[in-house]
């Protein structure tokens, strides 16, 4: 039975983990076929059926809006909740968007670690690097970078990256090797406190709804045997 999401906002990430979500939400119950079936327009704000308005934002900002109230539910990335420690309920580890937060650097310039070093690490995420080398006794230079991460080292602004990997290839193909996994990354539902208290119902069902739907995914992907 599909839960009841009468005048529930949801932010939803756009782009790859967008892709990954939907079919999950449809599972829950959740009405999203205008979207699931591309025939929306470029609008990033829509009232779909069942009471239901999802707005389309960048990952990054999803937090953002929940935070502030203007969404009541939303799906963001577990490096980002880390990074900008949001006061935010997360009931529900989707297990989508599966990566890591790394260290890497060059093939050809490795680095030594040693308490007490210089170090330049180029990242997107200066809380969560500054924090790793911190606890391994180095007070690191961050320069934070809002793209192409990868070149930072390349060119010789930085001597490591810390930065999301998921299979890898960019860094090989970028002379780089991974060195360390400081996060695994998974996107999580989040939820504005205040509407775990003003919107009860819904957002209960909404959570129950979903906690379901990642259960059922884990135990078929569990009962599939895998071939060779």
């Amino acid at each position: 039975m599909a839960p009841r999401t009468d005048g529930l906002t949801l932010a939803l990430p756009k782009g790859r983990i967008l892709a990954q979500a939907i079919p999950l939400l449809q599972q829950a119950g959740l009405e999203l076929s205008a979207l699931a079936a591309g025939e929306l327009d470029r609008r990033l704000l829509h009232d779909l059926a069942g009471g239901l308005r999802v707005l389309l934002v960048k990952p990054v900002d999803v937090p953002t809006y929940v935070e502030h109230g203007v969404a009541d539910l939303g799906i963001a990335g577990y490096d980002t909740l880390c990074e900008e420690a949001r006061d935010l309920y997360e009931p529900v580890d989707l297990a989508i968007g599966a990566c890591r937060l790394a260290v890497a650097e060059p093939l050809v310039r490795p680095v030594t670690l040693r308490r007490g070093m210089a170090l330049r690490v180029a990242t997107k995420y200066p809380r969560l690097a500054r924090s790793h080398y911190r606890s391994l006794g180095i007070h690191p230079e961050i320069i934070p970078l809002a793209g192409s991460v990868e070149l930072g080292p390349i060119t010789g602004l930085s001597d490591q990256i810390v930065d999301l990997v998921e299979s890898g290839e960019t860094l090989r193909q970028n002379e780089l090797r991974e060195v360390e996994t400081i996060l695994h990354v998974t996107s999580r539902l989040i939820v504005h406190p205040a509407s775990l208290k003003l919107k009860q119902a819904a957002v209960a069902r909404t959570i129950a709804a979903l906690r379901a739907a990642v259960a059922a995914r884990n135990t078929l992907a569990q009962s599939t045997p895998r071939t060779a």
